[in-house]
């Protein structure tokens, strides 16, 4: 992780990054458990999901976009904030022994309620090893004019 400055003006629509991958593990299920209080057997329950139509334990929703912005942390924009993430989405059901990767692409920019700042939309998918989106979101950004 490091520092790199990036200016409205440098973000250009259309610009992709793609992140490394990350495979989603029993532990990742058991600590996100804990950490938010979601103990729901479709979480946590092996034997009980394998009477369901899924068949086995499904990953929380907010963990899998927890990691899979995670993903994306590889630098520090000191001229950016995250104003939020809008349009979630969980598309399909990640499962322990599924590794996931983000793409990030620059999907919008326009004008900000302060002159010396604009906004920037980056369209954030993940993806599992089969190439399917998972989630999807936008996360909105506010970023720093150059002038």
């Amino acid at each position: 992780m490091y520092f790199k400055s990036t200016f409205f003006e440098d973000y250009q629509l259309g610009d992709k990054r793609v992140t490394l991958g990350r495979t989603i593990t029993e532990t990742d299920f058991v600590v996100h458990a804990g950490h938010t209080g979601d103990f729901f057997p479709h979480h946590m329950d092996e034997e009980w999901c394998k009477t369901q139509p899924f068949g086995q334990r499904i990953a929380h929703g907010t963990m899998v976009l927890a990691i899979g912005v995670g993903l994306t942390a590889s630098e520090i924009n000191p001229e950016a904030f995250s104003k939020g993430y809008d349009r979630m989405r969980f598309v399909k059901p990640v499962h322990i022994g599924d590794t996931i990767h983000s793409e990030i692409t620059i999907s919008e920019k326009g004008d900000a309620k302060r002159p010396e700042m604009g906004t920037v939309t980056e369209h954030l998918e993940i993806i599992n090893q089969r190439g399917e989106v998972v989630m999807v979101c936008d996360h909105l950004l506010l970023v720093k004019r150059k002038n």
